[in-house]
């Protein structure tokens, strides 16, 4: 289950239990209207509840990544997984963004400096 918050150039994600591509989906559909009336906006992840996430999320992830590679200013994620950290560093490579990994929603929402 994810649950979006938006703002003004900021959109917040936060996951809980099993990512799907349902949610990435929703996801999507939030960004991609963003993006088309507001231009490159942040994103705040906070994956710290995440129990895991299916393939197809990852493979989607990746897609949307290199469709989107100018969309993002900044990317901030929140996790203790190594896995997941090594993951948002592979998708700094598909987009023009700065991707930070934190262990702390305080930390992360400080680094966008806008209340994520």
């Amino acid at each position: 289950m994810i649950v979006i918050d938006h703002k003004p150039n900021l959109v917040s994600v936060s996951v809980f239990g099993e990512f799907t591509l349902a949610d990435y989906k929703e996801f999507e559909e939030v960004v991609n209207y963003k993006v088309k009336f507001e231009g490159p906006v942040d994103l705040f992840f906070d994956l710290s509840q995440m129990a895991g996430l299916t393939l197809d999320v990852a493979w989607e992830e990746v897609k949307f990544s290199r469709a989107h590679a100018n969309d993002f200013k900044r990317v901030a994620v929140v996790t203790d997984s190594q896995w997941v950290t090594w993951s948002a560093w592979i998708s700094q490579t598909f987009v023009n963004a700065d991707v930070e990994v934190f262990d702390n929603v305080d930390e992360a929402r400080a680094w966008l400096g806008n209340g994520a």
